[in-house]
């Protein structure tokens, strides 16, 4: 049953969450996406087989949570993980981060190491919005950008994409890979060859520039952005148990 949590800052976010046996599991979603998602509910229909605390949410101005899309940028959408896994659960989670959600994740490593079980991220777009969106942009959408605000990239996710000026220049406050990165715990990051949206130079470089221990990352020939064949399900199943075991060693 789909539940809502007022923020410290405001804003009203939507979330399910099922109880369970810790340490849980927390699905961050990816941009523009929500927690009705083909990995997130099949993650949670795992976690409750298993008996695991799952906990999945949308972010400010995506699904069912409050607010605008267009108003918001990486920190809020920061925040919103945060403070979600603040009031919602207790002790170490194993953090699941897709796509966006997997820079939230580094960004909640950040901050947060010791709420953390295990990470394991799923085609993770650290930075994007400067890597990706800002670098690749002609010298004419940055200037409409700059005078008007905004601009529109289409998106083969349906609607065109409407990056804002603040998303960039929010973001810049944000970015992961420019600077010290400790990962102080199990993770495992999944990326398939084919991802059109984040490139395999994104993920050997997270795992290049992070610091720990115990960092794998798997590459799968053929698999997309979405990363939610039945095969693809199991390896994030079967990472999550590897990460969940590696920390209780």
């Amino acid at each position: 049953m789909t539940e809502f949590l007022t923020t410290p800052e405001g804003r009203r976010i939507a979330y399910n969450r099922t109880p369970g046996t810790g340490p849980g599991i927390v699905f961050c979603g990816g941009y523009k996406s929500d927690m009705e998602g083909a990995k997130a509910l099949a993650l949670e229909a795992w976690a409750r087989a298993q008996g695991r605390a799952f906990l999945r949410f949308d972010y400010s101005g995506h699904g069912a949570s409050d607010g605008a899309f267009e108003e918001g940028a990486i920190g809020d959408w920061f925040e919103d993980a945060r403070d979600a896994i603040a009031a919602l659960t207790t002790g170490p989670q194993v953090i699941v981060g897709s796509s966006m959600g997997g820079w939230i994740a580094l960004l909640l490593a950040r901050h947060l190491p010791e709420r953390f079980a295990g990470l394991v991220t799923i085609a993770a777009a650290p930075d994007f919005t400067e890597d990706s969106f800002w670098a690749g942009f002609s010298p004419e959408q940055k200037r409409l950008l700059e005078e008007q605000g905004q601009i529109a990239l289409p998106s083969g996710y349906g609607e065109p994409y409407l990056v804002t000026r603040r998303l960039i220049n929010e973001g810049r406050n944000r970015l992961v890979l420019r600077s010290p990165l400790a990962l102080p715990f199990p993770a495992r990051f999944l990326q398939g060859t084919a991802d059109e949206a984040v490139s395999l130079e994104t993920a050997t470089r997270l795992l290049g520039h992070a610091e720990g221990d115990d960092m794998r990352l798997t590459l799968v020939k053929g698999a997309d952005h979405s990363f939610s064949t039945p095969d693809c399900l199991a390896l994030i199943e079967a990472a999550i148990d590897e990460v969940t075991a590696r920390a209780s060693a």
